[in-house]
């Protein structure tokens, strides 16, 4: 679905949907105690990268860079498979397309088989912040500077999948940056926090007219920061699986306004074969500073000498 409106700002919808919270917050709190009964602990290390948000945070390109920094392997749970993406989510392909070994399904299951490898190099979980069942060495929670908490309220009134005193469970923040920064966002002083930068990439001139269609969790971050020449914004549903009827549609739109369609590489990834080659994707740019992957670097061999 659509990232709700009220998902950013308060308003009657949000407050209508509070007593849903309520159920919301005993309900998660439940499963998470009870998931605490059976822990698995792995012998490799275990970096996850999680939010409190709903998703649409930029934790997947956050995965990928630190996954090719240790040349580790990757579990995830592969949500909305199709067979355009082979059957393992969009963002498991896109992390395959870039060369990284990833396990898709039932994580306690894949996280047995890669401990069965010699190996000691850590395995990078792509979210599970809120899976208490696997014990993680590293916790990472990713922040967008331009959407803060939301509104501040849990789901389903808000974007929230916890109560922001979740944050301290967390090793460290990655935040990033934005020009605009949201209203009444502010993290704790006592973890660590990083900085990351992220950039799009425009694969046309500049004088060519742009059509941007995407079905991510916040498209509007990825309208504002292409640098083309859009003239025409399109959103689809997060995870959104595109339909001949969608597709031809689209390049109907581009013909008539004589544009050129340019989509993220994660809706690049859901689309057919037969119209990828009409269809070009904007390449995003993560830049984490360098201190991170210090701090990381030396949070991972304390890990892996305590195990050995």
């Amino acid at each position: 679905m659509k990232t709700p409106k009220w998902f950013l700002k308060r308003g009657f919808m949000a407050i209508l949907l509070l007593p849903l919270s309520l159920f919301y917050l005993i309900a998660s709190k439940t499963v998470f105690a009870f998931r605490k009964l059976h822990v698995y602990k792995s012998r490799r290390p275990i970096v996850c990268f999680g939010n409190i948000l709903s998703g649409g945070v930029g934790k997947t390109p956050m995965v990928r860079e630190v996954a090719k920094f240790f040349d580790a392997p990757v579990v995830m749970r592969g949500y909305k498979k199709s067979k355009e993406t082979g059957d393992v989510g969009d963002e498991a392909k896109m992390l395959s397309n870039d060369g990284i070994l990833v396990h898709v399904g039932d994580r306690k299951s894949n996280l047995v088989l890669l401990n069965k490898q010699k190996s000691n190099s850590p395995i990078i979980m792509d979210d599970g912040f809120q899976n208490s069942s696997i014990k993680k060495d590293v916790s990472v929670l990713v922040f967008d500077e331009a959407i803060g908490f939301g509104n501040g309220f849990l789901l389903p009134a808000g974007p929230l999948r916890e109560r922001k005193s979740a944050i301290q469970r967390a090793d460290a923040i990655i935040l990033i940056k934005r020009k605009n920064v949201a209203r009444n966002f502010a993290l704790p002083t006592d973890i660590p926090i990083f900085t990351a930068k992220n950039s799009e990439s425009c694969p046309f001139d500049k004088k060519t007219n742009v059509i941007a269609f995407a079905g991510i969790g916040y498209p509007k971050k990825f309208f504002d920061n292409i640098p083309c020449r859009v003239i025409e914004k399109i959103s689809f549903p997060d995870h959104y699986q595109y339909t001949d009827e969608d597709i031809n549609s689209l390049i109907k739109k581009s013909k008539k306004k004589n544009a050129a369609l340019l989509t993220t590489e994660k809706d690049w990834v859901r689309l057919p074969d037969w119209v990828k080659k009409q269809i070009k994707f904007s390449a995003l740019d993560i830049e984490i500073e360098k201190s991170f992957y210090d701090w990381l670097k030396g949070k991972v061999n304390d890990n892996i000498n305590k195990k050995s």
